[in-house]
Order: C-alpha cells, then sequence, then structure tokens
C-alpha cells in the first residue's frame, strides 16, 4: 500500500513539473530568448531550467503539437521560425474567431460597467505610446483582445484562440519595433467599444474584421520585407 501512495504523490509532482517546463520554455520561445531557427539538445534545455530531462522531453512534445519547435529524435529540438504563410492562415483563423466573440458580446448587450476592463485596456495602450513604450502598447493590445474573448463568455472558442496566440505573440515581439507606431490600433479598439455599448452585432463585427485584417496585413509584409521564414 505504501508503494501505491507514493506513486500516487508522484505522479501530480511529475505533471507538475511538465507543465512548469513547458510554460517556461513557451516563455523563451515566444520572447525570442531562444531564437527562430536555434538548436538545442534535451539536456541543454534541462539544465536551462535545472530540471531533469523527463518533464523537459514531455513539455518539447507538448509545444511541438503548437507549431513551437521542432523535435528531431536523437538531434533535439530546433525552435521553429515565423513563415509568413503559416501568419496568414492563423490570422484568417483568429479574425473569424475574434469577430465572432464581438459580434457575441454585442448581442449579450453588454453594460458599460462590464466594458470598463476593454476601455482600460484602450486607455493603457495610449499612455504607453505617449511614452512610446512599444512593449507596454503590446502587453496592453494583448489584454484588450483577451478580454474580449472572454466577455463572449464561450470557452471552447478562448480555448481554441488561445492555441494559435503564443504564434502571434512570437510575431508581434519580432516586429513591435519595426512597425510604425500603431496609433490606429487605438482608434479601433474604442469604436469596437462603442459598438458593443449600442449592442450593434453587425458593426462590432465590421470593426474588428477590418481590424483584424489590417493587422495581418501590416504583420506579414513586416516578415516578408524583413526576411522571416520557416526553417
Amino acid at each position: 500500500m505504501h508503494e501505491r501512495a507514493s506513486a500516487g504523490q508522484t505522479e501530480p509532482r511529475t505533471q507538475s513539473q511538465t507543465q512548469r517546463a513547458a510554460s517556461e520554455l513557451r516563455r523563451m520561445i515566444v520572447s525570442n530568448e531562444l531564437p527562430p531557427g536555434s538548436n538545442y539538445l534535451e539536456t541543454e534545455l534541462a539544465q536551462m531550467l535545472d530540471m531533469s530531462r523527463t518533464p523537459v522531453r514531455e513539455a518539447t512534445l507538448m509545444l511541438e503539437a503548437q507549431g513551437l519547435l521542432k523535435v528531431r529524435p536523437r538531434r533535439g529540438v530546433q525552435i521553429l521560425s515565423i513563415s509568413p504563410d503559416d501568419m496568414e492562415e492563423i490570422y484568417q483563423i483568429l479574425t473569424e474567431l475574434e469577430c465572432l466573440a464581438a459580434e457575441r458580446v454585442a448581442e449579450m448587450g453588454a453594460d458599460s460597467k462590464t466594458l470598463e476592463p476593454l476601455r482600460e485596456a484602450t486607455q493603457r495602450m495610449e499612455e504607453a505610446l505617449e511614452r512610446d513604450d512599444r512593449e507596454a502598447w503590446a502587453a496592453a493590445d494583448e489584454d484588450f483582445h483577451e478580454t474580449l474573448v472572454v466577455l463572449s463568455d464561450n470557452r471552447r472558442l478562448k480555448a481554441i484562440i488561445d492555441t494559435y496566440n503564443d504564434q502571434v505573440r512570437r510575431a508581434r515581439a519580432l516586429t513591435l519595433y519595426i512597425r510604425p507606431v500603431p496609433n490606429k490600433s487605438n482608434d479601433d479598439h474604442r469604436a469596437l467599444i462603442q459598438a458593443l455599448e449600442k449592442g450593434d452585432a453587425l458593426l462590432a463585427r465590421k470593426i474588428h474584421r477590418e481590424h483584424r485584417i489590417a493587422a495581418k496585413s501590416l504583420m506579414i509584409s513586416l516578415l516578408r520585407k524583413h526576411g522571416f521564414h520557416q526553417v
């Protein structure tokens, strides 16, 4: 009985280690601390994380399924570069899903108090641009989009969007300082909030769709111009 109890205690700890390894590796990839195209042995990653190889191995398989890296048997892992073609596909999906979220929030009749987190995020975006803090702007912009999806009250919709957002974060981190000043994004967000508060689902969808299409076009043009491609 003692052996069964020990095994039962070990499994949650192993799972926790795997999740921690995946979370930390994801952070390092999204921030480009592990640059696109770079290669690492499993032992190197384990040493970086100060963990054993087993949870690191399991974490790399999870991140491979998310398109962040490629596991190469007996050769370690390769951090995947960002393909403009991949981003085209991802933005097509995110555009439709986020527009659905915006439409749903409008249809639900969200009041001013419910929409306050969106206003707060937009205000932080504007303040960040005033002090030329691109990273703070990107963080507030991400909060806006995540909040919009959360307000749609559709867990499955959020789960699908979350599977693609890591790759969008990587692309944004790479292009954050080579893109024009993103004043238009702030204006789009305020227009969307007004449509949501009016309960105008069609207008909300239209505004957000145009916003995401513009973001996609800019992102892909920057990736192509600066030579980012899939390894």
